[in-house]
């Protein structure tokens, strides 16, 4: 009977961890960029590069409305993060809620598979788990904005120093690890269309913006 307690305590973590990626996913579905756009006559999946994250929003529709993207995207992550993390999960079950919803964000069930680039959610899911990896890299990423004025070169520098991060500390979880090299690697995917266009020089740098009609009402 005493080796059947570990099992059902294994079995039972597995079931919450399901469960709490579930919840995941769904809060991460939550389109920020596109409810928002939507509230201004824009469907903004069809203006700018027609990602519904905060730059494609910002230059479509200008700095108030990218805030408020840029605000409640970290949000939905931490928020999300934040249950499994207060209800004792264990660190593997936190990580795994955390990418389950960065995947939400990215891949959106209810616009076709379609999404952001996940960073904005990803810093909301990281600033719960470590809190001090992820205001570093969010000051090392703004400053790479600031210096090259390419949003996406800032956000993947400052997604690939999480796991640099993370080892330099040398203290640290594994599965904390794991999550920031797969974020990492999620965001240089994501950002192929970029890559391209800064190699090739013709990416758009801060401050540009696609000049769109909002749709009549």
């Amino acid at each position: 009977m005493a080796a059947r307690v570990p099992r059902r305590h294994a079995l039972l973590d597995i079931a919450l961890t399901a469960v709490y990626m579930v919840i995941g996913y769904f809060i991460g579905t939550i389109p920020t960029g596109y409810l928002v756009a939507k509230a201004r006559g824009v469907d903004i999946q069809r203006v700018g590069s027609g990602n519904i994250g905060a730059t494609n929003v910002m230059r479509s529709l200008g700095v108030l409305p990218a805030i408020v993207v840029v605000l409640i995207d970290p949000l939905k992550g931490a928020l999300a993060v934040l249950l499994p993390t207060l209800l004792g999960a264990s660190t593997w079950g936190v990580a795994l809620t955390a990418l389950a919803t960065v995947l939400g964000n990215n891949f959106n069930i209810m616009l076709r598979l379609r999404g952001g680039k996940g960073i904005a959610t990803t810093m909301g899911v990281f600033f719960v788990i470590n809190p001090l990896v992820t205001v570093l890299c969010v000051v090392l990423a703004v400053f790479t904005m600031l210096v090259s004025r390419y949003v996406s070169l800032g956000s993947m520098v400052g997604l690939f120093a999480a796991p640099l991060m993370l080892l330099a500390s040398l203290s640290f979880p594994m599965p904390h690890l794991y999550l920031a090299v797969v974020l990492a690697v999620l965001a240089i995917l994501r950002h192929r269309e970029n890559i391209r266009r800064l190699i090739a020089g013709t990416e758009r740098r801060l401050g540009e913006r696609s000049h769109v009609r909002p749709k009549e009402l």
